[in-house]
Order: structure tokens, then sequence, then C-alpha cells
């Protein structure tokens, strides 16, 4: 088992658990950037660029001489070409999670690891089928405070798992961490868990 500690810029709770779960050893340091869609952006550039984003962010706050591995990754849902970040409120949650319902959509989750001198990246794409929603299901759901604060409205790991008919990838990534990906690039800084 590693004993080296990662940086993890990332406050999510369920990249914690997954990390925790390979038995790396890492420090929560969250990074605050602009989670903003550029005009054109395609869905796989846009959440590289936010996993680069973190990772750089994070690289920045150590010292020069520092060679400490960051870990930084993004998440997203796409639906009918549209990019699925965080509900803004109950109004679109409850329209995400119905432009779900019945339907296949994708889940893209990008990782980033890096020391000052060298980068590695991955990009983890599954494909989720979810089973019909009815707007009083998706009103539940949304009270049960879940959805808040999770691409596409909607955590695989919780209760939302009822929706879930049919997932082809990676369970991890759709959680927001693929645990395949990222060991492979932890194992490039001889991290291993």
């Amino acid at each position: 088992m590693s004993i080296q500690q990662i940086i993890l810029a990332s406050a999510s709770p369920r990249r914690q658990e997954l990390l925790t779960q390979i038995g790396v050893s890492f420090r929560v340091e969250s990074q605050d950037i602009d989670e903003t869609l550029r005009s054109g952006e395609a869905a796989r550039d846009y959440v590289q660029r936010m996993a680069d984003t973190k990772a750089e962010s994070a690289l920045h706050s150590l010292a020069e001489d520092s060679q400490r591995v960051v870990l930084a990754a993004d998440t997203i849902v796409i639906c009918d070409d549209e990019v699925m970040g965080k509900p803004a409120n109950q109004a679109d949650a409850l329209r995400m999670l119905l432009q779900l319902s019945e339907r296949e959509h994708h889940v893209l989750s990008a990782v980033t690891v890096a020391t000052r001198s060298e980068r590695y990246s991955a990009i983890s794409d599954s494909s989720v089928y979810f089973r019909a929603i009815d707007p009083q299901e998706a009103e539940r759901y949304w009270l049960s405070g879940e959805p808040a604060g999770k691409a596409g409205a909607y955590g695989i790991q919780g209760r939302a798992a009822v929706f879930v008919k049919h997932l082809v990838g990676s369970y991890s990534g759709v959680m927001g961490l693929p645990l395949f990906e990222t060991a492979e690039l932890l194992s490039r800084f001889d991290i291993h868990g």
C-alpha cells in the first residue's frame, strides 16, 4: 500500500469514498473554478478542461519545489446533446430528471493526475438507461436532498439507483471517479492502493 499522500482537488464525498475504497491516501483541497461551458465547446473537451483546470489550480497553490501528486476530476451528464451539470434549483432538477426518464444518456468523467512536471489524463464514457420516472417521483427524489450538487440531478450510489435499468461502462465513473482509469494514472506516479 502506498504511503504517499496525494492531493484530491475536490470536496466530493463520493470521490473521497472511492479513493478510500482503493486504499489511496489523500488530503482534500477543493478548488473554486469557473465551470462555465464555452460556446460551441464539445462535451469531452469541456469535462477534460474542468479536470485540468482543477488540477492546475491545486498545483498553483503548492510550493514551487513541491512534487506532490494532484488528482482532479469532473463529471457531466449528456442527454440530447445537452451538457447537464448540477441543477440550479428544484425546477431545473425536475426538468433534468424528466428528460432522462425512459431514455439513454451518457456520463463522462475526466480524471487528471499531475505534478508540476508531469500530467496524465483519461476520460470514462458510460451509457446509462433510466426507466420511466413520473413527475411526483422526481419531486420526491428532489425533496430527499440527494440531487442537489450532482451532475444530471442524480446520484447513482443513492436513491436514484432504482431509476437505472441498464448501465454500460463504469459504475464508479458515473459516481464521479472512474477507478480503473484513476488507478492506471496513479500507477504512473508509483502510487498504488
